[in-house]
């Protein structure tokens, strides 16, 4: 009797310690929280804030302050200023088009670069390739990624393998996006700008990354990944993932 209440005590404790660790896993570091409450952030940021959950998704990428950050193909920059202020003060955000994007997708990027307040932000249009290699901490984007299958004569691996090269070993590469129908591929992805993660998952493997960790985060299990991503049944609340890759040390 006594040694079956010391087995139980003993895994109650274990139990105990793990749901600990997983709260505290689930805590949001001060210099993002901080970052989030940027109020130099525009309210139509803040306003999408709680379908978004930055806060919760920078925690999952492991942004630190000092990091060297891209962030990749960043639209109106609702990441990239949140970046800024997390690396502060030592670290960068690189806010990056590929070569050749128009200037009404880049302008928004140009002008938080151009904002004293944002002053480790830079923007540029350049194609990944043409990087220094090795000296990135994180490699982002956001629901950009199921895009780079519509561009025309582009191998995304090639894309990959760029991405590869130019972080840091140990270096963290986040794809957050719209969630196609399982099996889907990459069916989906100019249709309904929709993305299978498990392609996603092999084609990023394919090049050498390891998949580190997924998170359910913005899962949405009502989104049935029948309509676009646009369309206003589901805008703003599809189901998405995020996976992150590391770039092995070794």
């Amino acid at each position: 009797m006594i040694k079956e209440l010391l087995r139980l005590t003993s895994g109650l404790l274990v139990a105990g310690l793990l749901a600990g660790a997983a709260h505290a896993a689930d805590q949001v570091p001060a210099h993002i929280a901080e970052a989030v409450a940027d109020k130099g952030r525009p309210e139509a940021d803040k306003a999408r804030d709680a379908d978004r959950k930055p806060a919760e998704a920078l925690t999952f990428a492991g942004v630190k302050p000092g990091d060297k950050v891209i962030d990749f193909l960043p639209g109106n920059g609702y990441f990239t200023r949140i970046f800024a202020k997390a690396v502060a003060p030592k670290g960068h955000v690189l806010a990056l088009s590929p070569a050749g994007t128009p200037e009404k997708f880049t302008a928004a990027a140009k002008a938080i670069a151009a904002d004293p307040q944002y002053g480790d932000v830079s923007a540029t249009e350049e194609n990944v390739s043409a990087l220094p290699p090795g000296t990135i901490d994180l490699f982002w984007t956001s629901q950009n990624y199921h895009d780079l299958h519509n561009l025309k004569d582009v191998n995304v691996a090639d894309i990959d393998k760029a991405i590869f090269a130019v972080l840091k070993p140990g270096g963290v590469f986040i794809v957050l996006d719209h969630a196609a129908a399982p099996g889907s591929g990459f069916q989906a992805t100019n249709t309904l700008h929709r993305i299978d993660p498990e392609a996603v998952k092999q084609e990023v493997e394919s090049v050498g990354f390891r998949l580190v960790g997924e998170s359910d985060l913005l899962k949405n299990p009502n989104d049935p990944h029948t309509a676009k991503v646009f369309d206003p049944s589901i805008r703003g609340k599809t189901d998405q993932f995020i996976l992150k890759f590391e770039k092995p040390r070794g």
